[in-house]
């Protein structure tokens, strides 16, 4: 039945769902209700908490088309649960035959009143809302989304074809005591609720108090940051949510209406002066100058025109549908600015409203604002896990104390309440703060140094990274590229390279008119601004654009938009030859160029164009530029020159970004409004090939010394471009991403084609163009060597292009992970492959992160486990982590502090378990004797010292360098467990010590108010602690020798084992910096020192401390210096000098070195380490890590990597298997 009733939603989206359908149970109901009278409400809070339990619990399965609940699970790797309540739609209106019928009134713009009812008003009689007169639709919101009953489908959808509310992104902000009801019955303040109820029956007044009052402050805070977050988000989202819009009506009318009645279909009218996008819309008339910061980082103002009507295509490919990414360059997305408009003949710039409310841009945006995806990272998973074995440890203690008490004859409300009061003690109250506060430190850190962070929980992911991403052109290279200079093309032959395009001889030529016309260049308040590339191939021509004023657009019909023409010194002096028509204009300069259309540059193209037109001249020209490859397919094949290859390659190979020029003459049957209206396939062919423009990137100062710490830190460094391979291989040598020595193999993959499968072909970069037979030398050699360990891995790298990637992507599935291994230049990639690209490396278990400038690199930036957007806005949402500063030196620094935060987070927990466990056994050792902790011995630990310990335990900064080592990913790991362990052994033992020893002393006597064990006659001191006690009466027996002794020891042993976790080096800076940390340490050992070998009446007298004699004291200072010794010999010398070296040497299985040399020490410590394998008994294990156990596979593979002038052919079956076989070809 399941597997009947089981729905899927979104499929194939990042939000797919499987959906269940349930129908309320009054007799489950009935024994729940039962079941929570009997639990306190226990229950009901536990049903609250989760959501599948609270729907089994109350309802039975029903088929979802007539369900009044479904049951939502994620398909991703979390599979969370989700619950939501069927309603009812009701549409007062004449009755409708079809669905289609309501969808083409609303996109008409005509209201539809809708009423909303429970669906258990009538929920047998809408089995089809089609035959019902008044229409009631089934549906169902998740995530601020509503999904609808579509009997065609049978099954939910989302609002698409069927209704479309009002257009508006709605961030409620909760009431106060909602969020206040919602925070309080978090777990966490439910078990602090009951802890403080126990600790009240049990009379611990003031520490009851003193909880409460943290609690209070705890919550008071969080509601205030949450609230914040939500004003300031709404606020963003309200600012521009509601404007007056005007829209196109039926007959040409316009009519002014609120943004929150746009609907899909309808035809909004873009203000001259500009606007804030309220919905996503598609333009259809004029070109528009915007601002999509707000998406994407990127401030550069971007050039979206309208969209072109398929119809003329000239290959028929008529029937294309609108889709809003592969038409992005004609889409309007809500939230950006239009900064201004360009319209044509008088008509209006238009535009199409696509989607609305939440299934906008913007909207999609928000949602994920609001419903972040939880981190997967192993860190709190191990969390929860080492949270359930203290649970575990509190069971047998709760059973220890209930079998003591009975054998000691104890009361059974006594016995009830302390074997409570054991489980309070060993779960932590102040866990979860105690952890946030070192990601809370290094998110201010990471703020000082210009790094912005909108999801602080990936500060500690982000130390575990161990390969990184770059962006080139912006982010390893200058953004801005240099003009090197020009090559021309004359009778299919290349020129010799000219440095100065700004000359007389070259200023009528059609290259430098194609430099002038093909760009999106535009004037934004009287200053030229557009793509940088564009800007510095303007500027090289010395040219001078005008665009059209407002008024002369309305008083001319055919006024061209924007003229380019040259300075007039650049103009021969001599009158212009022969053209009659020049005498109309009474002007001297008379060369102008108008354009007249315009397509912009598209990263899947890899090109731009434009129609212009000299003025005075008949016929119109076309002119293309972009990737020279592209350009050349473009071109005619005779006008291509034959060393086209070799002279691109000379270029590339030492890292000029190259761009082709094309040009032709378009008919002179093509007039202005033909133009307006043809496709771009429909120009851009059948070219004249005019040259190359040879543009200088170079690397940015910072650049190889970033990349080289990287490299020395074992992080993987691989650069993803949308640029020419071999410039991108040239950049990658230049930077020492690629070291002089290594070689490169090419990978050229080539989908299937006539019948043929698919095939790859093996290149080296060096021996592109060569068909000679490559040395034996040159193939990278494999060092083996006895131990993974020491791998030396083989130095080559693999590049390839976008299409290669997407080919072997689909073909060649098995060959992924082996290349993902050594790939390190990925050429040419679009936006989404960029994506792939990121979750090919997640998928051999690599932690990426991603560095770029957030233009193009969004989905990569959200996919990678940390993702830098290089940006000047404080924080873009399109990455996690934005960078002020335009330079990849944050990745280190990132790094830095995330490892320390991960650090931090793992002393924390250490220091927080071991806490519960001293205090645990503290209280265990005194419950044998019927004893306890007194109330304000309680406070004093738990305040005075865990708190400031942890608070100030938790600013150590990072260490000043990215070292070698990776600290490891989770707390179940062999040193942290060691490290765990051994300290609670230490611990649990002097306690031990302490307290049965103290029994043995000479003096020792079972303590009452008379007691005289420090000779207290001597002292009028002592009397008067001895007047306080007779006049007290210690109901709970918390006065006595054993109770004095564990306090003091295990005071001491907070502090002890809060410095031996509080390491610095490699991660860290050493705990000595940590000033306040330090400060408050001695403060602390101090006071505790002085009330034992010195005591205060006062103090003895709260803290319910007896006195012992001064040898005893001395005893117990003995006993903590000898604690405090082995403690952190055990942590610093064995662990780290030991232990920890042999866990990190295997954490670094299969990292990429690039050392192929051994030092002499090294062979000495591998064989001291082997040595220490042995005695441990350490078996060789298999990795964890895919990619370490892949590069343990390929260094016995003898066909990897593949041999120079190979081809590997995909077997016919690739589909079902995915593999491949290699064949030479000779």
């Amino acid at each position: 039945m399941d597997r009947e009733e089981r729905k899927t939603i979104n499929q194939g989206q990042e939000d797919e769902m499987e959906i269940y359908g349930y129908n309320l149970s009054r007799w489950k109901l009935a024994i729940v209700s039962v079941g929570v009278i009997c639990t306190g409400g226990f229950l009901l809070l536990l049903l609250y908490w989760i959501p599948e339990w609270r729907v089994k619990a109350t309802c039975i399965r029903a088929a979802v088309k007539d369900c009044e609940v479904v049951l939502l699970r994620t398909t991703d790797e979390f599979r969370t649960w989700f619950c939501a309540k069927i309603r009812l739609l009701s549409l007062e209106t004449q009755p409708l035959s079809s669905p289609k019928c309501v969808a083409n009134k609303v996109s008409n713009g005509h209201a539809v009143h809708l009423t909303e009812n429970p669906a258990e008003e009538n929920r047998h009689g809408m089995s089809k809302y089609s035959q019902i007169q008044s229409q009631q639709i089934r549906y169902f919101t998740h995530h601020s989304v509503q999904y609808f009953w579509d009997d065609t489908i049978h099954n939910f959808d989302f609002l698409k074809k069927l209704l479309y509310g009002v257009n508006e992104i709605t961030v409620k902000v909760p009431s106060v005591f909602k969020l206040l009801i919602k925070e309080v019955l978090n777990p966490f303040y439910i078990f602090q609720l009951f802890s403080v109820i126990l600790w009240s029956i049990d009379e611990y007044y003031y520490y009851a108090l003193a909880i409460v009052i943290m609690s209070i402050v705890s919550i008071v805070s969080s509601l205030y940051s949450i609230r914040k977050q939500y004003v300031m988000l709404h606020d963003m989202v309200a600012a521009h949510s509601t404007v007056r819009v005007s829209v196109c009506r039926v007959n040409a009318e316009i009519e002014e209406i609120f943004s929150t009645d746009l609907v899909p279909g309808d035809v909004m009218i873009i203000p001259l002066n500009g606007t804030v996008m309220p919905c996503d819309a598609v333009l259809i008339n004029g070109t528009c100058i915007v601002n999509e910061s707000m998406l994407t980082g990127e401030s550069v103002p971007v050039t979206k025109t309208n969209l072109p009507n398929p119809s003329v295509d000239l290959k028929g490919t008529g029937d294309e549908l609108y889709s809003p990414e592969t038409h992005k360059r004609h889409t309007l997305f809500c939230g950006t600015t239009v900064i201004q408009t360009r319209f044509y003949t008088g008509e209006l710039v238009k535009a199409i409203v696509v989607r609305t409310g939440f299934s906008t841009s913007k909207g999609q945006l928000v949602r994920s604002i609001l419903y972040p995806k939880p981190t997967d990272f192993k860190l709190y998973r191990d969390a929860y896990l080492f949270l359930l074995c203290l649970v575990a440890v509190a069971g047998i203690g709760f059973i220890y104390t209930i079998i003591n008490s009975i054998l000691n004859e104890v009361e059974v409300g006594v016995i009830i309440i302390e074997s409570l009061d054991i489980v309070t003690i060993t779960v932590p109250p102040a866990l979860p703060a105690a952890m946030t506060a070192g990601i809370v430190y290094a998110q201010r850190r990471l703020k000082k140094i210009g790094i912005f962070c909108i999801s602080p929980q990936r500060i500690n992911i982000c130390g575990q990274l161990n390969l990184v991403c770059f962006d080139k052109t912006g982010t390893l290279t200058e953004d801005g590229l240099d003009l090197w200079g020009i090559q021309r093309v004359e009778n299919k032959r290349f020129l010799l390279p000219e440095e100065n395009v700004c000359r007389e001889v070259l200023v009528k030529s059609q290259f430098v008119a194609c430099m002038a016309t093909c760009h999106s260049l535009t004037k934004i308040e009287g200053v030229l601004s557009g793509d940088p590339l564009d800007l510095k191939m303007f500027e090289a021509i010395g040219w001078i654009l005008e665009e059209a004023t407002e008024e002369e657009t309305a008083l001319h019909n055919r006024i061209m938009p924007t003229v380019v023409r040259p300075p007039k010194q650049l103009l021969p002096e001599s009158t212009p030859a022969g053209n009659q028509e020049m005498e109309l204009f009474e002007l001297t300069a008379i060369y102008e160029i108008g354009i007249v259309r315009q397509f912009p540059f598209s990263s899947a193209l890899q090109r731009m164009s434009v129609v212009a037109r000299v003025l005075g001249d008949k016929k119109m020209d076309a002119y293309m530029k972009g990737a020279p490859e592209v350009i050349a397919s473009l071109c005619k094949p005779e006008t291509v020159p034959v060393d086209f290859e070799k002279v691109l390659e000379d270029y590339t190979k030492q890292g000029f970004r190259v761009i082709a020029l094309a040009h032709r003459k378009l008919e002179s049957k093509l007039t202005w409004h033909k133009v307006q209206n043809i496709s771009r396939d429909a120009i851009e062919n059948n070219m004249d090939f005019m040259g190359l423009i040879i543009m200088q990137n170079k690397l940015k100062q910072e650049t190889p010394a970033v990349l080289e710490d990287l490299h020395k830190a074992n992080i993987r460094t691989v650069m993803v471009t949308g640029d020419n391979m071999l410039t991108a291989v040239s950049v990658a040598r230049d930077c020492g991403m690629i070291l002089p020595q290594d070689k490169v193999i090419i990978a050229e993959a080539l989908p299937p084609k006539d019948g043929k499968v698919a095939k790859i072909n093996w290149h080296y970069a060096d021996s592109l163009t060569h068909s000679s037979a490559i040395e034996s030398e040159a193939i990278p050699i494999k060092l083996v060597h006895d131990s993974l360990e020491d791998l030396q891995v083989t130095r080559y790298h693999f590049a390839m292009n976008g299409k290669s990637f997407s080919v072997i992507l689909e073909h060649f599935q098995d060959l992924v992970p082996k290349l993902m291994l050594h790939g390190t230049v990925f050429a040419r990639m679009a936006p989404d492959q960029k994506t792939q690209l990121v979750e090919a490396l997640q998928n051999v278990d690599y932690f990426v992160g991603m560095c770029g400038d957030g233009a193009n690199d969004c989905g990569a930036l959200k996919r990678a486990h940390g993702g830098i957007s290089l940006s000047e806005l404080e924080a873009s949402v399109a990455s996690p982590f934005t960078s002020k500063t335009p330079s990849i030196s944050c990745v280190p620094n990132l790094i830095r502090e995330g490892r320390a935060a991960l650090i931090t987070s793992f002393c924390v927990f250490k220091f927080m378990a071991l806490y519960s466990i001293i205090q645990y056994f503290s209280v265990t050792l005194l419950y044998s004797i019927l004893s306890n902790l007194g109330d304000f011995q309680f406070l004093f630990i738990d305040l005075a010292i865990i708190l400031v310990v942890v608070f100030t335990m938790s600013l150590n900064p990072a260490w000043k360098d990215l070292v070698a080592q990776r600290p490891p990913s989770g707390l179940i790991s062999g040193a942290l467990l060691f490290s765990v362990l051994s300290q609670i052994i230490i611990c649990i033992g002097f306690q031990s010590l302490g307290f049965f020893w103290v029994k043995q002393q000479p003096w020792y006597e079972e303590w009452h108010p008379h007691s005289d064990v420090c000779n207290t006659t001597r002292s009028p001191y002592w009397n008067s602690s001895h007047l306080y006690n007779e006049t007290e009466l210690d109901t709970h027996n918390i006065q006595n020798f054993e109770n004095t002794t564990v306090f003091f020891i295990s005071s001491f042993q907070y502090l002890i084992v809060a410095i031996a976790f509080s390491k610095g080096k490699p991660f860290r800076q050493p705990c000595y910096k940590n000033y306040f940390f330090v400060v408050s340490m001695i403060v602390l050992y101090v006071f505790i020192l002085f009330i034992m070998l010195h005591p205060i009446a006062s103090v003895d007298q709260v803290l319910q401390i007896v006195c012992v004699p001064y040898q005893w004291r001395v005893t117990m200072l003995i006993i903590v210096l000898v604690n405090a010794f082995v403690s952190i010999m055990v942590e610093n010398f064995f662990l780290d000098m030991v232990l920890w070296k042999v866990v990190f040497n295997r954490d670094k299985q299969g990292e990429y070195r690039f050392t192929t040399t051994q030092p002499p020490q090294e062979s000495v410590d591998r064989l001291g380490k082997c040595c220490l394998s042995w005695a441990l008994g350490c078996r060789k294990k298999i990795p964890k890590a895919k990619y370490m156990y892949l590069a343990q596979e390929l260094l016995v593979d003898p066909e990897w990597p593949p041999k120079p002038q190979t081809t590997t052919e995909a077997k016919t079956l690739v589909k079902e298997n995915g593999s491949c076989q290699i064949i030479t070809i000779t």
